[in-house]
């Protein structure tokens, strides 16, 4: 059996070591305004982004370029100087959106595959042959299409890969196609500047406009104004009947502008679902407690395995984010020593370790510190805080730079993380 791959969002170089190193058979990342993460797209220099495909190939893994903007006739001539650019790097792919440039990069890139991006919103097999016949290899499917129609692509068209997004932000417009940010604040969305204007809180107004009469209309007791707010994705617990469907080839984690943790927890539990699944051992509350760790707009399963018309439970009204489970505490730097401390931390304070899977960490008991386990999990206690310099604080807060040391040596990239304190709230930007 062919297993599935998990792809990651890597907006920065460090994301896509990160989310390699948590289980990520492959990354998505881009450069510059041609990229539909203009924010991510300015973190990543060509120099960096073919570092990144080095970090990826020897370790046998894929990155697929994203090249999925909408681009005016301006733009053109930039746009095929970019494409050239990008095939010299050598990416596995491109993922690209409109039928133009889909051409553009089988003219100019012969030979890269090319992956159809979700915002050309194929929903059905005629959609998906047409594509499949100008040269596309792979078709990221609309948020909104159903497993069912997945089964039906898949008898028609056996040789076309589909991925289906199973993790991160949704839109409240259809797969992204969305006009509120351009007419609010000039930042186009199908270009890559969304402003995220549907995460805002809105009052409701009515008037009058031969009297000229303005009036707010008063909520309804428990119904939120942030109207627009679409939950966050999360299909973990579904992950074995998408893979019981055979048809999916790939699943999709979104969130290329969000934190390095987010990148390294969501590639760790779904990686843990698919191994699971594949060892017949499938475990959802596992997955769960990671991902419920990070902030989130509370979590729905969406359109994949209900219609859209069966669901009213796809909004947040109440608030825009929240607060998952944990706070990150640290992230264990270069050399495995030491970590730059995200949270205030005092000595003897607990924190859960989080290293990518297949790592073992060594239980010890020290003058620094301690490592154990309890209940499958590592945790670790600091008897002292000590900076590499050798100085003994007496506690640490985020944006300390000092590199504090570790009891024993972990994994780049592990991550330490304490449960959110009551005195947090639960809701950072409301």
């Amino acid at each position: 059996m062919k297993k599935v791959e998990l792809l990651s969002p890597a907006g920065t170089l460090e994301k896509l070591k990160i989310a390699i190193d948590f289980g990520a058979d492959a990354v998505y990342a881009g450069v510059s305004h041609f990229s539909l993460r203009i924010r991510s797209g300015k973190e990543f220099s060509m120099e960096d982004f073919a570092a990144g495909i080095a970090y990826a190939h020897e370790r046998g893994k894929k990155v697929y370029a994203t090249i999925n903007g909408f681009p005016f006739n301006s733009q053109l001539s930039l746009l095929k100087k970019h494409i050239i650019a990008m095939a010299e790097l050598k990416p596995d792919a491109f993922i690209v959106a409109t039928p133009g440039v889909l051409k553009l990069c089988h003219d100019l890139a012969p030979g890269m595959a090319l992956h159809l991006s979700t915002q050309a919103n194929v929903m059905n097999v005629l959609d998906a042959q047409i594509y499949h016949e100008m040269g596309a290899t792979r078709i990221i499917t609309a948020r909104e299409i159903s497993l069912k129609d997945l089964v039906a692509i898949k008898k028609e068209l056996p040789d076309l890969e589909l991925e289906v997004f199973v993790h991160g932000s949704m839109c409240f417009a259809y797969s992204g196609r969305c006009l509120i940010s351009t007419l609010q604040s000039g930042r186009v969305p199908n270009r890559g500047s969304c402003a995220n204007d549907c995460r805002f809180e809105y009052e409701m107004y009515a008037a009058n406009p031969d009297t000229g009469t303005l009036f707010r209309l008063e909520e309804e007791e428990g119904v939120g104004t942030y109207i627009m707010n679409a939950k966050d994705l999360n299909l973990a617990s579904h992950m074995k009947e998408i893979l019981d469907s055979g048809v999916v080839d790939s699943v999709k984690i979104e969130g290329r502008t969000k934190t390095a943790n987010y990148a390294a927890t969501t590639a760790k539990a779904y990686r843990m679902a698919i191994n699971d699944y594949y060892r017949e051992e499938f475990n959802e509350d596992k997955y769960q407690y990671e991902l419920q760790s990070l902030q989130n707009r509370g979590y729905t399963d969406a359109y994949l395995v209900s219609r859209p018309f069966e669901k009213n439970d796809t909004q947040s009204l109440d608030f825009s984010m929240q607060f998952g489970t944990h706070q990150v505490s640290g992230i264990v730097t270069e050399g495995g020593t030491h970590y730059l401390c995200k949270y205030k931390t005092f000595p003897n304070d607990e924190m859960e370790i989080m290293a990518p899977l297949g790592s073992e960490i060594e239980i010890v008991d020290n003058e620094i510190g301690s490592t154990y386990e309890r209940d499958g999990k590592m945790y670790m206690q600091l008897k002292q805080i000590l900076a590499e310099s050798k100085k003994v604080l007496d506690a640490v807060h985020s944006g300390n730079t000092n590199p504090i040391t570790l009891p024993t040596t972990m994994p780049v990239y592990t991550f330490l993380r304490v449960p959110v304190n009551a005195d947090m709230g639960t809701n950072p930007k409301k």
